[in-house]
């Protein structure tokens, strides 16, 4: 059993989301670290999860993905 907030699955949580379009599941008790925002929740880590798994089908950073694009 892990001891991290991150595995809590008795609190909620938010997806964040940085400037280069990558997302990131955060305790909704802690403060958003700088260069990120909030984008979806507070829900359920399983539903982040979900929400992610259905969501981010790039898991490259933006620019990667336009650079590719070229």
């Amino acid at each position: 059993m892990s001891d991290s907030i991150f595995d809590d699955e008795s609190i909620l949580f938010l997806i964040l989301i940085n400037a280069q379009k990558q997302y990131s599941i955060w305790p909704n008790i802690l403060p958003i670290p700088d260069g990120w925002l909030a984008d979806n929740g507070p829900m359920s880590r399983k539903k982040c999860m979900d929400w992610l798994e259905a969501n981010w089908t790039d898991l490259r950073p933006i620019q990667s993905q336009q650079e590719q694009a070229v």
